[in-house]
Order: structure tokens, then sequence, then C-alpha cells
């Protein structure tokens, strides 16, 4: 395993057990409201700070840009962490959390990690080296009909000015499919795409740390991940869709016509 990557699982690791311990006590955890529907709680802080802690230990020269604390600058390599997707998910008690963390050198995403601290589960992937879920080799899965296809999403929360075009796009994909699953954690998603647990993965409006971890996750395990335009500019973009070659384009051809201009 690479060294980096050994780092980013450590920390996972360490920040997952600071999750589950304080899972048992949410009723007195201190939880602030950045804006709708979103929140942050001190584990939330104290899970980030405890994977910047590590990686600086090692990586002293290294760029964070951490969901909670901002970016600090550095070297070429930054790493992209969300110490907590799916916080309001935690704070109700409904499993479906986890922590992600990425690593970029020069722009370019070259490592992975997603833990869920609730099953234990790691899931790594490094550029050129395949997805791993604890220690088996991922690959997404080989459906290709989206009659029989189970995809996941998340609703626009924080753009309710996407949300005519969204539910459009909701609306003929129920239509299509055999199920949509919006369970509340994007990077978990991402890496049930890439286990094959969901066939295909849509959203709109995320933020580089719920998704740069997930997307090299289900490249390294055959897949593709887009924006709404086709390129691989969903970082900046915010807009995702993921699955194998065909899967991805029968989502796209699906839901292209209600792509605004504000979408690509």
């Amino acid at each position: 395993m690479h060294p980096m990557l050994n780092i980013a699982v450590r920390a996972a690791r360490v920040s997952g057990d600071i999750i589950q311990r304080s899972s048992e006590k949410v009723a007195k955890l201190t939880v602030n409201k950045k804006s709708k529907n979103d929140f942050v709680t001190e584990v939330d802080l104290m899970a980030e700070q405890e994977i910047i802690k590590i990686i600086k230990t090692a990586y002293p020269e290294h760029s964070i840009l951490a969901e909670e604390s901002g970016e600090t600058s550095g070297n070429q390599y930054m790493w992209v962490i969300d110490p907590l997707d799916g916080t309001t998910n935690f704070l109700h008690g409904y499993p479906q959390y986890a922590v992600s963390i990425a690593l970029k050198n020069k722009g370019k995403i070259e490592i992975g990690v997603i833990y869920d601290p609730l099953r234990d589960e790691l899931f790594t992937a490094e550029r050129g080296g395949g997805a791993m879920l604890n220690n088996r080799r991922l690959r997404v899965s080989k459906q290709v009909d989206l009659s029989t296809a189970l995809l996941g999403t998340g609703f626009p929360f924080k753009y309710p000015e996407h949300l005519d075009s969204y539910l459009k796009m909701f609306r003929d994909l129920t239509l299509k499919t055999a199920g949509i699953r919006r369970a509340g954690s994007a990077a978990l998603d991402l890496a049930y795409v890439a286990v094959g647990r969901l066939d295909g993965f849509w959203e709109i409006g995320l933020k580089e740390w719920d998704l740069a971890a997930g997307a090299l996750l289900i490249q390294e395990a055959g897949g593709v991940a887009t924006d709404f335009s086709f390129n691989e500019n969903y970082a900046q973009s915010g807009n995702i869709i993921t699955g194998n070659t065909k899967m991805h384009q029968a989502i796209y051809q699906t839901i292209q016509q209600y792509v605004t201009d504000s979408l690509k």
C-alpha cells in the first residue's frame, strides 16, 4: 500500500472511532447551523482536527482542503477532507454516514478513502492501482438496462433554484428504473456504485470533499464519473453522473433535456 494511502487509512479509522464514540451521546452534542439544512457538530470538528493532525505530522508541507476549516496552502499535494459526510443522518441516529479523504497531486486525484465506521467498511483506491473494499477488489455493476437498475441520488437542498430541474430528472428516472435511493451520504452512495450495490448515481450541487474520493473509487472500479456536460469538471460544478459506461450514458441521455445552462 502506498505510504500516503496508509496515512489516509489511519486518519479515516481514527476519525471514525471518534464519530462512533460520540454516536452514543448525540443529544449532548453542540450543534451549529451553517445554512439551511446544513449542520456542523463538535464531532465534525474533532474528527477533522484529528485527520489534519495525522496528515500534517506525516506531511507538514502538504496543502489541506477541509469542509469545516477550509483551505490551508502548501505544496502541490492537497488533501480533500470530509470528516463526517451525512451529519444530519448522524444527528438523527440514521445509520448512513462516513469519513471521506482524498489526495490530489497537481490537481489530479491520486488516492481516495471512504470509511463507514458503523459497518467497519473501508473503501480505498489508488490511481492506476484499483479499488478495494477491505481486502476485496471492487468492480462496478454490469447492469446496462435502466429498467432493472437501482440508482442513488441526493436532493439539491442547498440549491432550491435547481429543484424544478432535479424533480424532472427524478420523475423520468423513477419511471424508467427499478428504484431510486436517497440515503443522505454522497460519499457512501459513490462507494456503493464502486462496489456494485448501486448501478448508478447522480446529484446536483455537491462539494469537492463530498465526491473526490468516491469518484476515484468508481473510476478505479471500472466506472465513469462526469459532470452534466460529459466532462470531468464535477469537482468544480458539483454536478455528477456515475455508473458503468452504458449506465452512465443511459442516465445522461435521460436527464440531459433538463440540464439548464447553469448546471453545465
